[in-house]
């Protein structure tokens, strides 16, 4: 058997893909040649491992081809229509999908329109949504309650699509594979709530790669529908914990890229995450990439009004105080995320999660830099979490500078060495760091702390507070002058 070494092949067509200069490869078909040459050159793999690296770049270039509409196009030897896809024709898939619509139905029309639609605007074979009976699915195991949602692993016996059979012309399956199950919540109140998620998950997963893969809907016996997805490896939060002290800054700024390309992407549909943490940013090691989850939820369904929901140390201040989500307190996540991945922790690990740390957040407290992390991503990190939500960069900017980062560090060889030993170690006492809803009354407009109100932010835990404060502030809160807060823990993702 051919041993393929993965981890040097997706090093070799990432390589592949930041060598690339726009400036010169001015459309899909150039950069998609370029990339191509750029591996049959790469020294580090054997012959066969460059034959599944341009294989990866076939799909790719596939994909984007039909999602961009941009592409050198043929005419199908099957079905005679012009096709942009190399490996596969798009109008066979789509025909083949809907030739299969009165096979099943979910019994909600709501649904099958919503399937209907994704399948019939499907571009790739291995990113097809479709509906899956409850007793395709297997083994079915408790897991957690991620979220305000109950996780269920389960084997899906036929698994999900994955490639076309040119000969047969039709969609092959994948066979048994195991996935995750996540019960939507539905409240009497508000029927819709569950269907708007599954939407939004369907929908952007029909076209793009970067979220966790989520193959369909399911309806379990008692009545509850369920996204079935595939099942990832481990958050950011637990990769980073693991691996802190073997990455590299290109590394680091890799992982960043993963995360702002596909936010980049949910921006272009005109959504918003809502709810960005490195417990919402999964990793695959079959690929080994990293995909986000859990867009476009904003908290349970009996969410009490005027209150948030969220990781605390990742919510915008605007938000905090009250205001609605945007794209751009999306970006202030980013910022968080990029702290983290800088330092290995989450942000502000040692406070607990309620009122004083949202008091001084408002007030500009933010993590403090990390020695040895480079200027221009401490500086693009901080634009990201400027108090003011009308001056931090746009998805788009933050894409062009995290790619210009990407060429930096591959350019300059000592941009890798870095020396991550300066980076401080981890706490030994944390919070629970999980999405809560909160309830704060009557907080002041946020701000930015200058350099002395940042050194002078406590560096202690909540907890070594001076008990006698901690009566005073309980004191005041209970006369209405200080705002009171109220968590609801919604457990670990």
């Amino acid at each position: 058997m051919i041993k393929i070494r993965e981890a040097l092949v997706y090093a070799a067509i990432s390589r592949a893909y930041e060598l690339v200069d726009y400036n010169v490869q001015t459309n899909l078909n150039k950069r998609h040649e370029f990339r191509k040459k750029t591996i049959i050159n790469d020294k580090t793999l054997t012959e066969d491992e460059k034959r599944v690296a341009i294989n990866k770049l076939n799909k790719d270039y596939d994909h984007f081809t039909i999602l961009f509409n941009n592409g050198e196009g043929r005419i199908c030897e099957d079905c005679y229509n012009e096709c942009l896809a190399k490996s596969y024709c798009e109008n066979c898939l789509r025909n083949y999908l809907i030739t299969k619509f009165s096979d099943w139905s979910s019994g909600n029309i709501d649904i099958d329109n919503l399937l209907q639609k994704c399948q019939m605007e499907s571009c790739a074979p291995d990113m097809i949504v479709e509906w899956i009976p409850f007793n395709k699915l297997e083994n079915i195991i408790y897991l957690t309650k991620g979220g305000f949602s109950e996780i269920y692993t389960a084997d899906w016996t036929d698994g999900c699509y994955n490639e076309w059979d040119p000969i047969k012309k039709e969609l092959k399956k994948f066979g048994v594979q195991e996935v995750i199950l996540k019960k939507l919540e539905i409240a009497e109140s508000d029927d819709r709530n569950w269907f708007e998620e599954s939407k939004s998950h369907l929908t952007i997963n029909n076209i793009y790669s970067n979220v966790v893969p989520c193959y369909g809907l399911t309806k379990d016996p008692n009545g509850n529908y369920m996204l079935v997805m595939n099942k990832m490896n481990m958050d950011l939060r637990t990769y980073l914990q693991k691996n802190h002290n073997k990455i590299t800054w290109q590394e680091r700024i890799q992982i960043v890229s993963n995360i702002v390309y596909t936010l980049f992407r949910i921006h272009e549909i005109n959504a918003i995450h809502r709810d960005l943490h490195s417990g919402n940013v999964l990793y695959y090691e079959d690929n080994q990439s990293f995909h986000v989850s859990d867009f476009g939820f904003c908290g349970p369904v009996d969410k009490p009004l005027n209150s948030i929901y969220g990781n605390l140390p990742y919510i915008a201040p605007e938000v905090i105080i009250g205001r609605e989500t945007t794209f751009a307190s999306d970006i202030y996540s980013i910022g968080m995320l990029m702290w983290e991945i800088s330092s290995g922790q989450p942000p502000f690990i040692n406070y607990e999660h309620n009122y004083l740390l949202a008091m001084n957040i408002i007030n500009g407290m933010r993590p403090r830099i990390i020695p040895g992390t480079p200027l221009v991503y401490k500086e693009l990190m901080e634009k990201c979490w400027n108090a003011d939500p009308t001056k931090r960069p746009d998805i788009i900017d933050i894409d062009n500078e995290v790619y210009k980062m990407r060429k930096l560090f591959h350019d300059d060889e000592l941009g890798q060495l870095y020396d991550t030993n300066r980076i401080f170690l981890y706490s030994n006492h944390y919070y629970d760091s999980s999405s809560r809803i909160y309830e704060f009354r009557n907080l002041p407009e946020p701000k930015n702390a200058t350099e002395e109100e940042q050194e002078a932010f406590p560096s202690k835990t909540i907890n070594s507070f001076n008990i006698d404060n901690l009566d005073e502030l309980n004191n005041t809160s209970s006369n209405g002058n200080i705002n009171s807060c109220k968590t609801f823990n919604a457990g670990t993702f």
